[in-house]
């Protein structure tokens, strides 16, 4: 397996290998080269765009508790964010546009999907959301102080184990049409909820190899376009590290 490689989709192993006809250049003026803390500067913007139209949707909902008035958000944030982020893959010089625009529709599914669970089991949100960026600075902080370091073997591990939990998730929803439920690997019994552990500890990892692929890129000297495109990256895995969360959190309220 390649030294680059992530599996992150957005994150992935040719990703360095496409700009490699603008190094040159971008070795020349520093400026126009990739940095770190433009890549975390890029990734706080996107993460106040998610947060406001999450906030958005969120109020929505919460004016008169009818789902009906926000599944045409969540409709549209999960197709269309589903598009730009492929568009964003495959036109990485765009991603300075379409990273923001990415945040803003995936903020409107994230805002819908954690109000309707928030009426559920009151304060379960914060909790995810508390819990999802503790990961975050957790695992920063390991990774920076090189407690964590990603070696071929963790990079295959973690790849294997994701490319595994993409199957299930697409096996799933295929045999869904079909009315075939797995209610045991979704129900909030032990199964069910040792594997939300399992997956949400796989998104975690992700993050790791994330944190090395910008590192990589920014002594790499990719071009500055790269900080959005990093940034896109974190936010993939955020989102799918959130949404897990919030699964695991809701299976272990409703056992009580």
């Amino acid at each position: 397996m390649a030294l680059m490689k992530t599996s992150n989709p957005a994150l992935g192993e040719n990703t360095f290998r496409d700009v490699a006809g603008t190094r040159s250049a971008s070795l020349i003026d520093a400026a126009s080269r990739m940095t770190l803390s433009g890549t975390v500067n890029k990734t706080g913007i996107l993460l106040l765009c998610t947060v406001a139209s999450a906030a958005w949707t969120w109020q929505r909902f919460m004016v008169n508790y009818d789902i009906g008035a926000v599944a045409p958000l969540l409709t549209l944030g999960a197709i269309g964010g589903l598009i730009v982020a492929m568009v964003t893959i495959f036109k990485k010089e765009w991603a300075g546009v379409t990273a923001p625009i990415y945040a803003l529709l995936e903020g409107l599914v994230l805002g819908g999907i954690s109000a309707v669970t928030n009426m559920r089991y009151p304060g379960i949100a914060i909790q995810a959301v508390g819990l999802t960026f503790g990961t975050l600075f957790v695992l920063l902080f390991l990774y920076s102080s090189r407690i964590i370091r990603v070696t071929q073997k963790f990079r295959m591990g973690v790849v294997a184990a994701t490319g595994g939990i993409m199957v299930f998730y697409l096996v799933q929803m295929l045999l869904g049409f079909f009315g075939i439920r797995f209610m045991a690997v979704n129900g909030s019994g032990a199964l069910g909820i040792g594997i939300s552990l399992f997956i949400c500890a796989i998104a975690a990892l992700n993050l790791v190899l994330d944190f090395d692929f910008i590192e990589r890129g920014v002594n790499y000297g990719a071009p500055k376009y790269m900080e959005w495109y990093g940034a896109f990256g974190i936010m993939v895995t955020l989102i799918w590290l959130y949404l897990e969360v919030l699964r695991l959190l809701s299976k272990t309220r409703s056992r009580n």
